[in-house]
């Protein structure tokens, strides 16, 4: 039997734009294996997914390290949470963010996202992963990989308005724009009566919610 009404079938597929997926219309197959065997998941899908898991696991790791750090404070830096009792938490979690971050930016290279991107995403992985390995009490090696973070993090997020499509085309870019400008407020220590600490959020965050909304970008849309 075919639909009434194609023209309309054929507009609501818009709003579902995962890759390589089709409809059985005549649904010769069950229910319980329609999907399964009607869609695939891109290299794109897949970066997406790996983003959001990875930052999720970031941010789940600075707010338990918080909750369980003794006396701990916002005002205080976020690295600090990766030296004492909850080193371990902190440090797998920002170091497991960086690995899959480092593993979207190889799918994404592969899907042909733009070389700038695919280059940025990678150095904040490593970076992400290189303050996971080295903790602040490493003084040198912890500020290399910090600030290639919170630098790269900002151009990747202000690329964006390049890489994807509106709205999100629209937010990435103030995202990075605010880290940025965060980043030099920070390093002239200028605070604006947040303390270091809360400084350092104001870079950190806009970045975590950059990188959980590109993840779920990335996963809804098969165009880039």
């Amino acid at each position: 039997m075919q639909p009434e009404h194609p023209a309309l079938l054929k507009k609501a597929t818009h709003f579902f734009p995962f890759p390589s997926t089709t409809l059985n219309l005549n649904n010769t197959q069950p229910h319980d294996n329609l999907i399964a065997s009607t869609m695939t998941y891109t290299n794109r899908v897949r970066a997406g997914a790996l983003i959001f898991i990875g930052t999720a696991w970031f941010l789940m790791g600075i707010i338990i390290s918080e909750a369980l750090y003794p006396n701990y404070h916002v005002t205080q830096m976020i690295s600090d949470l990766g030296v004492g009792s909850t080193a371990i938490i902190f440090n797998s979690a920002i170091f497991g963010f960086g690995l899959l971050l480092i593993a979207a930016a190889y799918l994404l290279h592969t899907a042909g996202i733009n070389r700038w991107f695919f280059i940025l995403l990678t150095l904040i992985g490593l970076g992400a992963a290189g303050v996971g390995i080295f903790p602040e009490n490493i003084v040198i090696p912890h500020s290399i990989c910090a600030i290639t973070v919170f630098v790269c993090g900002g151009m990747c997020a202000i690329l964006g308005y390049r890489i994807f499509r509106a709205p999100w085309s629209w937010i990435s870019p103030v995202l990075g724009v605010i880290t940025l400008v965060a980043v030099v407020l920070l390093g002239m220590k200028i605070y604006l009566g947040l303390s270091a600490g809360g400084m350092e959020r104001i870079i950190a965050y806009p970045l975590i919610i950059w990188a959980l909304g590109t993840g779920v970008y990335l996963m809804a849309t098969e165009q880039v």
